[in-house]
C-alpha cells in the first residue's frame, strides 16, 4: 500500500456555511470562524446585540461549575458538544484543580476535529479524548471506544451539556428529553449533569428572529421555558442555588448577578446529582 493509499478521506469543512460553533466561537473572540460564520453573527448581533456577553457568561458558568465539580471529588468529565476549543477548555480547568482529571470531548463539526490537538494536551497525570459524534446518537457517544478508553461508566462522570440542547429540537416527539434520559440512564449514582439552554422567557421577539437566522443558515433551534428546562433534570438533585440564569449561577463576585440582565443572558443553567 503506498501513501496515497493511506490517506484520510477529504472531509467537507463547509465553510461557505455558517455553523453554530464557529458562531460561538466568534462571540467569544476566536479564530476558527469565516465569513459565512461572521456574517450570521452579525446578523444575530444585530437582533440581539447582548450576544457576545451572552455567549461569554455561558463560558464562565462552564468554568465556575467545573472547578466546583473537580474541587468536589469529580475525576471525570464527558463534554458533549465541546465546540472550538477555545482556551480554557473543561480539561485546563478541570486538571488545573484535579491534575488527574479524565476528560471526553466530543463534537459534530469537523472543524472541531481538525482542531482536537489542543484538546488532547493532558497533564501527566490525567487523560483526555476527542470523539467525532453527534448528541442525537448518544448510544453512539456512550459506546464509542475512545470514550470506553478513557472513562469508566461504573464511575460518576461529570455530564456537560452546555448551549446544546437548544439545537435539537422535539418535532413533536419531545426528542430533545429523550436524549438526556438515554445519557443520564448510562450514568452512576453520584454523577452530574452540568447544562446551560437558550431561552425565549425574557425576549421573545428577539429570541425568534435568531430562530430564522440560524434556520437561514440551515440550523435549527427551540429554546426553551423555564419548566422545560428544568424537566432535563428529572430524578436529579439540583445543587444550590438550583435553577438559574446562567450569570446567576454562583456568581465570582456579588456583583456579576447584575451586571446583566436577565434578558442579555437569556440562558438558564443548572447542575444535578444523581442519587
Amino acid at each position: 500500500m503506498n501513501d496515497r493509499d493511506r490517506t484520510e478521506p477529504v472531509v467537507d469543512l463547509q465553510l461557505d456555511r455558517a455553523h453554530s460553533s464557529r458562531i460561538y466561537d466568534y462571540f467569544l473572540g476566536g479564530k476558527t470562524n469565516f465569513l459565512a460564520d461572521r456574517m450570521a453573527a452579525a446578523d444575530v448581533a444585530n437582533v440581539f446585540p447582548a450576544a457576545p456577553l451572552a455567549a461569554r457568561i455561558n463560558r464562565e458558568f462552564m468554568h465556575r461549575a467545573t472547578r466546583l465539580l473537580a474541587a468536589s471529588g469529580m475525576r471525570q468529565f464527558l463534554d458533549i458538544g465541546t465546540g472550538i476549543p477555545t482556551p480554557p477548555n473543561l480539561h485546563e480547568v478541570a486538571q488545573s484543580i484535579a491534575p488527574d482529571a479524565r476528560v471526553v470531548y466530543t463534537d459534530n463539526d469537523p472543524i472541531v476535529l481538525a482542531h482536537a490537538a489542543a484538546l488532547l494536551l493532558s497533564t501527566p497525570e490525567g487523560r483526555t479524548a476527542y470523539v467525532q459524534s453527534d448528541v442525537n446518537d448518544p448510544e453512539g457517544i456512550l459506546t464509542a471506544p475512545q470514550l470506553l478508553a478513557t472513562l469508566d461508566l461504573r464511575k460518576p462522570v461529570a455530564l456537560s451539556l452546555n448551549a446544546l440542547m437548544h439545537f435539537v429540537t422535539d418535532d413533536g416527539r419531545d426528542r430533545a428529553h429523550t436524549i438526556v434520559d438515554t445519557l443520564k440512564s448510562a450514568l452512576p449514582s453520584g454523577s452530574t449533569l452540568t447544562m446551560t439552554h437558550g431561552t425565549a422567557d425574557f425576549a421573545p421577539e428577539a429570541m425568534q428572529k435568531i430562530l430564522d437566522i440560524y434556520r437561514a443558515a440551515g440550523t435549527t433551534l427551540q429554546f426553551r421555558s423555564r419548566a422545560a428546562f428544568l424537566r432535563f433534570f428529572d430524578g436529579w438533585e439540583l445543587l444550590e442555588p438550583g435553577l438559574a440564569l446562567s450569570h446567576q449561577w454562583r456568581p465570582d463576585h456579588a456583583g456579576d448577578a447584575t451586571r446583566v440582565t436577565d434578558a442579555e443572558a437569556a440562558c438558564y443553567a443548572a447542575v444535578a446529582r444523581k442519587p
